[in-house]
Parts: structure tokens; C-alpha cells; sequence
């Protein structure tokens, strides 16, 4: 009767184990960020408008909504020839066959060590000669997951794969995002030499009109030095350019992974200003930028490592089993009677580490809230760059008004200027003081333009670009998906990953 109970025992309590092993390890829950209903600089803001609904917002390649066939075909090469996006996306490779070594511990381990030992008896040994034995041995061990710790720690590595996987678009929107503005800032250097090629041109013709009046009599020496000296200047000043636009090129060639020798850019200009950018509300946000969904599946890993070390405080069970075939030659090594087999559970718990699994648990405990923190700072700072790049494009937009009209007056007191010096009531240097302020007037609008431009990539990074959340790869796909093809793992809109 004891006999027959055991088994039902045993088995209640390995039922019992199963059950209670659901329970251990918190459940995971995101944080909650209280975000405002609307962007501070939305309200009473013409120039920019909540996107309603979510279909206005940018989706996949951002950069096309610049209209610039050159700018797309630059941004195109950063995915696929970028070495600082191969090296992030072999590390998410890394981080994903780390899934799959997790998850291999659900299953038993089956190995085998053939021998065959042969042995020399002495004289003292019961007689000479030698003696054989062949063994084939098989053995099996498993540990069954009781209390959950193969479980979380797939989960673990689960969620720190899916923070590669954020991590690697989050670099891709850095890199187009530097090439754009670096793009932008190209052309804007272009606009200011061609400006100062402009310039160069008229103080030619002054310095030709103001030696020509020298040589009348009607001009002073000093004149014709002081255009010489504002000619002078000004085609230093187109030369320094130079040095901008060529380092410029050459980053924009590294950023699509060529030597700098291998990408010449044509000069241009900036074609129009900054178009209308679509802005999601701030709780969307939270869903578009790959930097706050990594913080997300930080604190997701900081979860599962404390189920990890609660689980430490239990028992572990392991199942083996041995068995194989055993004889003193071939011939009878393949026989019924050269079986062998052996099977039993063993136990281990530790009873005393004077306080190591307690500090194990107390460290990841602080590492989860230290990762809450990171994740709502993140989130905070979302707010603010967003806010930043709308209030920079809002003051920009009604200095560049401004501007122009500086812009407008200095030439017509340049015109009204040259006029006077022409008819001689007026002096050379104001005609000098004069185009020294409407070239400067004529560069600080182009500097405008391209901050302007500068901005809206920035805006449009500070909202996500044109990602989202639910292309983050599930456990699922992340454990069928080829190892060799990481772009199929994280581009293709996926559901959201599974929390416990």
C-alpha cells in the first residue's frame, strides 16, 4: 500500500512545484509616464498642426518629404553601406542567437562516450595476458523548469534582443539624420559661395570705377586701398568656405560607407523652406521613438532578472538517465545481456550563502528601478526636444520674415549709396560700410534657411522618423526568423512583444 502512494506523492508534489513555479518573478508591467495632451507650441500655432488621424504621420523613408531626389539617394546608401549599422546589426545577431541558447535548456542534454580500455594483468593480478572491455554509453539529463527560471531567463534575453533591435533603428535615424543636416548644410554653404561669388563680381567693378576715378583725379588713394581691401577680404572669405564644404562632402561619404575620394557632390541650393512636418500627439510618442521603446524593454530585462534571482531561493530537480551497452569483446558488446541502465531525480537546494542570493536580489531590484528612471528621463527629454525643435522652426519662420526685409533695405541703401558716391556727395567708406552690412544681411538669411532646414530634421528625428513600436520582433519571431537576414526581424510590422 506505502508502495502504490508513493508515485502519487511524488507526483503531487512535482504538481504542486509546476504550479507554485508560475508564481515566482514579478509581472511585468510598463511604467506609466504621464504625458501633456498636446505640444505647449501647437496651441494657437498656425504653422504646425496635430497630425489627425495617425495616417498623416511619417512612415518609413522621412527624408522624402524634403523633395530631394540627391538627399534620397544619399540617405539610401546608409542602411546598406554604413559599417557603424553592420557592426549594430551583428550585435543584435548576437544578442538573438543568445535567445536561442536560452531556450535550448527547456530540453534535456543527450550525449555519448564510446571507450574501449584494455588492462595488462601481472603475475600478482591472478595470471599474464590482457583483458578488453567495449562500452557505448548514452546519457540524458534535464532540469525541469519548476519555478520558471528557463522561462524568464528566455525572456530576459528576449527583451534585451528587442533592445538591439531598437538600438539598431535608433542609429539608422541618428546616421540619415547627420547626413541630412550635413546635406543641408552643404547646400547652405554652396548659397553663401555663390553669394560671395556675387559679391567678388560688384567689388570688382567698384574697385575698377573707384581706380578709374582715381586716375580722373576725382577719388583718393585711399579709396581704391579700401577696395582693394574689401575684394580682398571677401574672396578670402569664399576661399575659408571651401574648406567647410569639402570636409562636409567627405563625412557624408563615410556616412554611406564610401572612401571620401569616391563621392563628389554638385553645388546646389536649398530649393524652398522647411515643408509641414506632421506632429503626433505626445502620448504617440511614446510608440514612435526607438531610444524610449529600448528604455521600455530595459526595464522588461531588469524584470525577468529579478524572477531570475528569486528563483535562486529554490530547489532544483534533475532527471538523468543512463544507459548503453557494455561487454569484454565485439562479439558479445551487441548481446541482450550487455545492457546497462540507470535513472534517478537528484535534489539540490542551498541552505547557507550568509547573505549572497539576498545582495543578488536587492542588486537587480535596484538595477530595475534605476532603468524606471532612465526609461521616464528618456521620455522627459522626448518632450522637450520636440518642443524645442517646434519653438527653434516657429522663431526661425518669423526671424526669416525679418530678415528679408533687412535684406531688402540694405540693398536699397546700397543702390542709394553708390549713387551718391557716383555723383560725388558722399564718401567712399560709407559705399564700403554700406555693402559690408547688406552682405552680411544677405548671409544671415541663408543661415536662416539652413538652421531652418536643420531644425526640421531635428523635429522630425525628435518625433521617431517614421518608426513605430510594433515592428519590434516578438520572442516568436525572434526564434524563427534566419539568422543571416536581421533586416526580416525587425522591419516587418510585427504585433507588440508579449509581457508576463
Amino acid at each position: 500500500m506505502t508502495f502504490r502512494r508513493k508515485p502519487l506523492i511524488l507526483s503531487a508534489t512535482l504538481g504542486a512545484a509546476f504550479l507554485s513555479g508560475c508564481a515566482v518573478g514579478p509581472k511585468y508591467v510598463a511604467p506609466v509616464v504621464p504625458a501633456p495632451p498636446a505640444f505647449k507650441e501647437l496651441k494657437g500655432n498656425d504653422q504646425w498642426k496635430t497630425a489627425t488621424p495617425s495616417d498623416g504621420l511619417l512612415k518609413g523613408k522621412w527624408w522624402e518629404i524634403f523633395n530631394d531626389p540627391q538627399l534620397n539617394a544619399l540617405e539610401e546608401k546608409i542602411s546598406s553601406g554604413n559599417f557603424n549599422v553592420k557592426q549594430a546589426e551583428a550585435q543584435f545577431l548576437q544578442a538573438r542567437a543568445l535567445i536561442l541558447q536560452n531556450h535550448s535548456a527547456y530540453y534535456p542534454v543527450i550525449g555519448s562516450s564510446p571507450a574501449i580500455n584494455q588492462a595488462d594483468r601481472g603475475p600478482n593480478a591472478g595470471g599474464r595476458g590482457t583483458s578488453s572491455s567495449f562500452t557505448i554509453p548514452f546519457s540524458a539529463t534535464w532540469e525541469p523548469d519548476l519555478w520558471g527560471r528557463v522561462r524568464m531567463a528566455v525572456e530576459n534575453s528576449v527583451d534585451n534582443t528587442q533592445v538591439f533591435a531598437a538600438d539598431l533603428e535608433n542609429l539608422r535615424l541618428s546616421l540619415q539624420a547627420t547626413l541630412a543636416v550635413d546635406y543641408f548644410t552643404l547646400l547652405g554653404t554652396d548659397m553663401q559661395l555663390a553669394l560671395l561669388k556675387d559679391t567678388i563680381a560688384a567689388y570688382e567693378k567698384n574697385l575698377t570705377l573707384t581706380m578709374n576715378r582715381f586716375s580722373g583725379g576725382v577719388a583718393s588713394k585711399a579709396d581704391v586701398t579700401l577696395a582693394q581691401t574689401q575684394l580682398y577680404t571677401t574672396q578670402a572669405q569664399a576661399t575659408d568656405l571651401d574648406v567647410t564644404r569639402n570636409q562636409l562632402e567627405h563625412a557624408m561619404a563615410v556616412l554611406t560607407g564610401e572612401p571620401p575620394a569616391n563621392l563628389s557632390i554638385a553645388r546646389g541650393k536649398i530649393g524652398a523652406a522647411p515643408p509641414e512636418i506632421p506632429v503626433a500627439v505626445p502620448s504617440q510618442l511614446l510608440e514612435r521613438r526607438p531610444d524610449i521603446a529600448a528604455q521600455e524593454r530595459l526595464i522588461a530585462a531588469a524584470n525577468a532578472n529579478i524572477g531570475i534571482a528569486e528563483v535562486a531561493f529554490y530547489p532544483t530537480l534533475t532527471l538523468s538517465a543512463t544507459s548503453g551497452l557494455t561487454g569484454s569483446n565485439l562479439a558479445n558488446l551487441f548481446t541482450w545481456g550487455s545492457r546497462v541502465w540507470s535513472t534517478g531525480p537528484g535534489i539540490s537546494q542551498t541552505l547557507f550563502d550568509f547573505g549572497t542570493r539576498d545582495a543578488r536580489l536587492a542588486q537587480v531590484k535596484a538595477s530595475y528601478e534605476a532603468a524606471v528612471a532612465a526609461y521616464r528621463q528618456t521620455v522627459l527629454t522626448a518632450f522637450q526636444q520636440v518642443e524645442d525643435n517646434l519653438s527653434t522652426l516657429r522663431v526661425l519662420a518669423k526671424e526669416s520674415e525679418e530678415q528679408s526685409k533687412a535684406v531688402a533695405a540694405a540693398e536699397q541703401a546700397l543702390l542709394l549709396e553708390t549713387e551718391r558716391y557716383k555723383a560725388g556727395t558722399d564718401s567712399f567708406l560709407n559705399v564700403i560700410t554700406t555693402q559690408t552690412i547688406a552682405l552680411g544681411d544677405e548671409r544671415t538669411a541663408v543661415t536662416l534657411l539652413q538652421r531652418r532646414m536643420t531644425a526640421a530634421v531635428n523635429l522630425i528625428v525628435a518625433l521617431g522618423g517614421g518608426w513605430d513600436a510594433s515592428t519590434l520582433p516578438n520572442a516568436d519571431q525572434l526564434r524563427t526568423v534566419e539568422m543571416g537576414d536581421p533586416a526580416n526581424t525587425h522591419r516587418v510590422a510585427q504585433p507588440k512583444p508579449e509581457t508576463r
